[in-house]
């Protein structure tokens, strides 16, 4: 839980204090290693991937992963390694074993299109991809290299007497002897962790090498604000491959040892409520897009045990959290991040996130904020046309630094050069701040069309459509706003949706609620589905593509 001070227009949320912390500067495998080896009687990972529940222990995890990682040392000479599977052990001792040998994983995903993979792959220089023959044969599109790893026959074929001497040895040697006996590595800090891609909703995938240091911040941030800690079982549904899956439901449990219940899609909320009642989970983590569904096909009953659900990677439209918690008793939390910062910047808490002294009168979370940003950043707020910083409390450009951001992209020095402006995360998305330091992000400057001289926001015209035609709760989203080139105008606004809907009416309506009418869109497109990612984020290219490709069916 962090407090804040304000300098000029930047608030600070102790930077300079938190960058100092000696943590920062170790690596990801020695600190995998101390928590498993002290807790290694403990069950960390409770695993629905296969449809059958499969625990594991924290000491059997570090073993199968140390014997892994030697076989892969000795067979897989380049430092990147690619991994393809869902959430689930597979995933973790994958990612585990190929750290422990100072190698780099790379989580690739595997819903792009071939093209979009394939340049993932060149760029990360990936030669050799960690898989499950499964998942192979359900990806029939991915360009899989001349070396792949099926993980199960080739964790079988481990020798069963090393595993069970690694186990000894975990369970008996304390973790400094173990640490030096099997040269784990020490000293992390700024050097590369592990490879992400960007999403690539608004073109083609971009590299986002993280450090050490980057991904260990992140895990102290969220540590502190103390609502996913060691007590708590969360539940990991969301791809590995996807930043908050990568940091959040991976490496977060294996450092702090939060219990961590498996499943292999976040598209299947009746599967994910069920692995919730029998394991009693008390905290889901998701998207707005993903929670949808839940409020038609989930019994309330089923999801009595959680204290929390959190969401991110997109905005959450206005009333859903109401809905939820109306209808399942739990509080909706609402955070804030983006792969270039490892990836969480802030959350709404429940109250009292510091169960040992509470702060009377502390306000946890605000309806419509992402919560206070976390200790260890920087953040102020520019002016979209000029770049100059402006009044915090105004709407503008967020930008950011602190340790858990990045330092470029992958090969791309451009991107890295629009990204930063002077040593500073420029982050694309709108923002401001209250007096109390919560964080209301509004929307990327991509969902935003200039028109005559005038920002118009895409996402309050689409959320106000959505509720007058009585769209809200209507999952997969069945409308979205977009915009396309226009001769006069620059921009113009774009309806897509499943629904063949009247323009007219829709003039209407939106007059009726007082939009001024450069926020009223002159196009109205009916398409098979709006554009998504695996992720749960908005396909904004790909919707962008239907506006620009598809044949106009009405104007208004």
């Amino acid at each position: 839980m962090s407090s804040f001070t304000r300098t000029g227009n930047i608030l600070d949320f102790k930077e300079e204090e938190f960058g100092k912390h000696p943590e920062l500067e170790s690596h990801l495998a020695a600190m995998a290693v101390k928590e498993l080896n002290q807790e290694s009687g403990r069950t960390l990972i409770i695993d629905y991937s296969t449809g059958k529940r499969k625990p594991m222990k924290a000491g059997t995890l570090l073993a199968v992963a140390m014997v892994l990682g030697k076989r892969i040392k000795r067979t897989v000479p380049e430092k990147r390694v690619g991994i393809v599977l869902p959430p689930g052990i597979g995933a973790f001792v994958a990612n585990l074993a190929i750290t422990l040998i100072g190698k780099i994983p790379v989580n690739l995903n595997f819903t792009l299109g071939t093209e979009a993979i394939q340049s993932c792959i060149d760029k990360a220089g990936v030669e050799t991809i960690i898989t499950a023959k499964q998942l192979m044969d359900k990806v029939p599109h991915f360009p899989w290299t001349d070396s792949v790893i099926d993980l199960a026959p080739t964790i079988q074929s481990l020798s069963k007497v090393k595993i069970a001497a690694m186990l000894a040895c975990v369970k008996l040697l304390p973790t400094a002897i173990f640490t030096k006996l099997f040269k784990i590595p020490t000293q992390g800090g700024d050097q590369e962790a592990a490879l992400l891609f960007t999403s690539g909703s608004c073109g083609m995938p971009k590299g986002v090498p993280l450090t050490h240091r980057n991904i260990i911040a992140n895990i102290l941030q969220v540590n502190d604000c103390d609502l996913l800690g060691h007590d708590e079982n969360i539940v990991g549904c969301l791809p590995i491959f996807h930043s908050f899956g990568f940091t959040v439901t991976m490496w977060l449990p294996m450092l702090i040892g939060t219990r961590i219940i498996t499943l292999p899609s976040p598209l299947e909320p009746r599967k994910i409520a069920d692995a919730i009642e029998a394991e009693q989970a008390t905290i889901h983590i998701g998207t707005p897009t993903f929670f949808r569904p839940y409020l038609r096909k989930v019994d309330p009953e089923k999801l009595r045990s959680l204290k929390a659900v959190v969401a991110g990677a997109e905005k959450t439209p206005p009333g859903f959290p109401q809905a939820w918690e109306e209808r399942f008793g739990c509080p909706y939390l609402e955070g804030y991040g983006l792969t270039e910062t490892s990836p969480v910047v802030g959350v709404n808490l429940l109250k009292h996130p510091h169960k040992t002294n509470p702060i009377p009168g502390y306000e946890s979370a605000r309806v419509g904020s992402i919560g206070r940003p976390f200790i260890g950043l920087s953040l102020r707020v520019l002016n979209p046309e000029t770049l100059e910083e402006q009044s915090p409390y105004e709407q503008g450009l967020l930008s950011l630094r602190g340790p858990n951001v990045f330092t470029g992209y992958l090969n791309n020095e451009e991107a890295t050069a629009k990204a930063f402006e002077n040593g500073w995360l420029v982050t694309g998305d709108l923002a401001r701040f209250d007096e109390d330091g919560f964080l209301y992000v509004e929307g990327r400057l991509s969902r935003f069309s200039k028109i005559g001289g005038e920002m118009v926001p895409h996402i309050a015209v689409e959320q106000t459509l959505l509720r007058v035609l009585g769209m809200e709760d209507e999952a997969p989203q069945a409308l979205v706003v977009t915009s396309s080139h226009d001769k006069a105008k620059g921009e113009a606004l774009v309806i897509l949706s499943t629904r063949d809907l009247d323009p007219e009416l829709i003039r209407e309506k939106l007059s009726a609620e007082g939009l001024p009418n450069l926020w009223i869109p002159k196009r109205v497109k009916q398409v098979g589905a709006i554009p998504m990612l695996a992720t749960g984020k908005l396909d904004i290219q790909g919707c962008q593509r239907l506006a620009k490709e598809a044949r106009v069916l009405q104007e208004v």
